[in-house]
């Protein structure tokens, strides 16, 4: 790596890859159907049984959600193609040029896949790979499949690497100082309140994630300290906001929490997003700063459904001046920060 303490390394031994999310590989319906069917079918992302997951995602959704979808898509698609899949090229670029060691990407869904990143980085001499989740926050439908993947390709196709995975970072100071200077700098002039909207989950991956039982999904969130705080999505998301609001020198009272991208019946951690849009403009809020923080990249998410769908949801609803702040996306204080927290990793294996 490029810094001024560094020891003695064999480099061509030592890589990055980076993970997102994925994104189909055009608007095609049939792309966007396929993507949704192995994103969805992951037993991570939809906890049923694979009986009633097939059911739910073959039998139903896949006969009417791909369409709908496709249009979305289409929405935000660039002449480079998907925005997700470019900014994290972007964000590769970058930290390239900052390190001397070899540096990939792979998505947990579609291409280019986990196994295709760990195999350019193995075709370049690599044995030792630091891979780093995109995710802030952990939860099992984005930490852990991804873990859980990496670790099933690496057994069956490339026993003989080592992975040292970054753990999520939104409690890391480099981080949400990072966030925190990003979004006061893009921060409109006036606004009634700051809203933080985060990717929801179901209630009950929140329970699944806690080996410690001392969840309850009430006031261990908000708690100094709870043993479940390092599994638990929901704190973290409630952490990044406290912190960064406090940075920025917020009021409370001038800031919410909410929780968008729900999907199905089941009860999804509240208050909703799109609820909360269609109703607080009535309640006085006429001018509204949103951000997505569960995100570093933009994406379908920020893009259609907070941007455009979200913003048609809070003038409906009385609201005036909506003002979406983008992800952290390939600026280069972000960079830095993922280059200090690739770092860390790759020192760690000095020490095996």
């Amino acid at each position: 790596m490029k810094t001024n303490n560094q020891q003695p390394t064999t480099n061509n031994r030592k890589g990055i890859l980076l993970v997102n999310l994925g994104s189909p590989r055009s608007t095609s319906v049939p792309d966007v159907r396929e993507y949704l069917d192995e994103f969805l079918m992951d037993e991570k992302v939809i906890d049923y049984r694979w009986f009633f997951r097939a059911l739910l995602v073959q039998g139903i959704i896949l006969n009417t959600r791909p369409a709908k979808s496709a249009e979305a898509y289409k929405t935000v698609w660039t002449d480079e193609g998907s925005p997700l899949i470019v900014i994290t090229q972007k964000i590769q670029k970058k930290l390239q040029k900052l390190v001397d060691v070899p540096v990939e990407i792979g998505m947990r869904y579609a291409q280019p896949s986990i196994e295709a990143g760990i195999q350019k980085l193995v075709d370049q001499g690599v044995s030792e790979i630091v891979l780093f989740p995109l995710y802030p926050q952990y939860a099992m439908s984005t930490t852990e499949t991804v873990i859980e993947k990496a670790e099933e390709v690496r057994k069956k196709k490339f026993p003989g690497i080592k992975i040292n995975y970054v753990q999520p970072f939104y409690n890391r100071e480099i981080y949400t100082d990072c966030l925190a200077e990003s979004i006061k700098e893009k921060l409109p002039e006036n606004f009634d309140a700051l809203q933080f909207s985060y990717h929801g989950v179901p209630e009950r991956h929140i329970y699944k994630t806690d080996p410690t039982n001392t969840c309850n999904l009430n006031d261990c969130c908000t708690r100094e300290n709870n043993p479940s705080h390092q599994f638990c999505y929901r704190h973290q998301c409630f952490d990044v906001t406290n912190s960064v609001i406090k940075k920025i020198g917020l009021p409370k009272e001038k800031v919410m929490v909410t929780f968008q991208s729900r999907l199905g019946k089941d009860k999804w951690m509240e208050p909703y997003t799109d609820e909360t849009l269609e109703t607080i403009g009535k309640k006085g809020i006429k001018n509204l700063a949103i951000v997505c923080p569960a995100f570093v990249s933009d994406c379908l998410e920020t893009l259609e459904e907070i941007s455009v769908e979200g913003k048609h949801q809070f003038e409906h609803g009385g609201g005036e001046n909506f003002h979406y702040i983008p992800c952290l996306n390939d600026e280069d204080r972000w960079i830095e920060v993922v280059k200090t927290l690739c770092e860390e990793k790759l020192n760690e294996f000095y020490l095996v």
